[in-house]
C-alpha cells in the first residue's frame, strides 16, 4: 500500500520538474530545481541529474538526510495545486539512469515521511496534510 493517494500519484507521473530542499552544514537551507520520478515499486521519490553527485544537494543529503521537495503548478485561470514530501534522503551511487537514461549514475532517493497535497481534488481549497508511516508501505 503506497502512502500517496492515487491521485497524488497521477499528478507526480504529470509533472517532470520539482525542487529540492536541503539544510548545509552551516544549517542553512538549500532549494534546486531538480528532474524526478515517483518509484512505485518503493514508494520513494528518486532524483537525479547529469551529474548530481557533484552537487551540493548531494553533499547536503550524505552529510544530513532531512530533506522537502516540492511539486507544484497553477492551471488557468488560478487553481494552484501541488504536493510537498518531507522526509529521509539517501546518496545513492546507482539508478539515476532508471529516471532518464541521459542523467548520470547516482541518484538522491526520498522515503516519506510527510506529505502536504493541495488543489489536487474538485475541491480547490482542500488540503491533505498527514504523517506517514512507511514501514507499512512498499518502500518498508
Amino acid at each position: 500500500m503506497s502512502v500517496f493517494t492515487p491521485e497524488e500519484i497521477e499528478y507526480m507521473r504529470s509533472q517532470r520538474l520539482g525542487r529540492l530542499a536541503t539544510v548545509n552544514a552551516a544549517g542553512a537551507p538549500h532549494i534546486a530545481p531538480v528532474g524526478f520520478r515517483y518509484n512505485p515499486d518503493l514508494d520513494t521519490i528518486d532524483i537525479g541529474g547529469l551529474d548530481v553527485s557533484a552537487t551540493r544537494k548531494y553533499r547536503d543529503v550524505q552529510r544530513d538526510g532531512r530533506v522537502a521537495f516540492v511539486i507544484d503548478d497553477v492551471l488557468p485561470p488560478w487553481k494552484p495545486r501541488g504536493i510537498e514530501i518531507r522526509g529521509n534522503a539517501e546518496a545513492m551511487d546507482q539508478g539515476g539512469k532508471d529516471i532518464n537514461p541521459n542523467f548520470g549514475d547516482a541518484l538522491i532517493r526520498i522515503t516519506p515521511t510527510r506529505v502536504i497535497a493541495w488543489g489536487l481534488s474538485d475541491e480547490p481549497r482542500r488540503t491533505n496534510a498527514r504523517n506517514v508511516n512507511t514501514q507499512g508501505s512498499a518502500g518498508g
